[in-house]
């Protein structure tokens, strides 16, 4: 099972997504030039779907198995994030929101950017980030924690098991690709496989 799924937690959105990678010591240090990396986006609620409970988001990326941030939010949690940056939505659209700015940074990664600040010390930041071609506007910005070794070691574990299980599935198709050629045409069999 996902361990993204345990605790009651349901997927409403994964997808892919451009971010540019920024890397910071510290708070107050320069932020380093950042790298642009697709990056994969979960997005999880607990809760009934008009009526969430929480909201969590996963990020995860294929070129670094180890690389796993979460963003959990609950309605009390989100009110301060809400105070803070001024926000005109309510936590019960607040998934909707996050979904509509993800996939336009997918669809306009010209005029809407993600940046993920790391820092050292394990905490993140991700800034929605809106190009009005004179000025950059800041649209949002949601705080980030490194995932436990445990949590990293499960989802790693998960994901292996999953491209096996594919790749099985893919080989298994493919044998019977070949046994129908081979019924049909089996020198087109031999040409393909390179035995002429």
């Amino acid at each position: 099972m996902d361990p993204s799924l345990s605790g009651g937690w349901r997927v409403i959105y994964d997808r892919e997504c451009p971010f540019e990678l920024r890397y910071q010591e510290t708070a107050e240090s320069p932020q380093e030039v950042g790298t642009l990396e697709a990056i994969k986006v979960k997005v999880l609620v607990k809760g009934g779907e008009n009526a969430p409970e929480e909201l969590k988001i996963e990020l995860s990326s294929e070129n670094d198995l180890f690389f796993h941030f979460v963003h959990v939010v609950d309605e009390v949690s989100f009110r301060i994030m809400q105070e803070q940056q001024k926000l005109m939505v309510e936590f019960d659209q607040y998934s909707k929101v996050l979904i509509r700015m993800l996939n336009s940074c997918i669809k306009e990664p010209n005029t809407h950017l993600v940046i993920f600040v790391l820092q050292e010390n394990g905490s993140s930041r991700l800034d929605f980030i809106k190009n009005m071609e004179y000025k950059f506007v800041e649209l949002l910005t949601c705080n980030f924690g490194k995932s436990s070794d445990d949590l990293v070691n499960q989802h790693i574990a998960y994901r292996y098991n999953a491209m096996k299980s594919r790749l099985a599935l893919m080989q298994a198709r493919l044998a019977d690709i070949n046994a129908l050629v081979k019924v049909k045409n089996p020198s087109l069999l031999l040409q393909i496989q390179g035995k002429r």
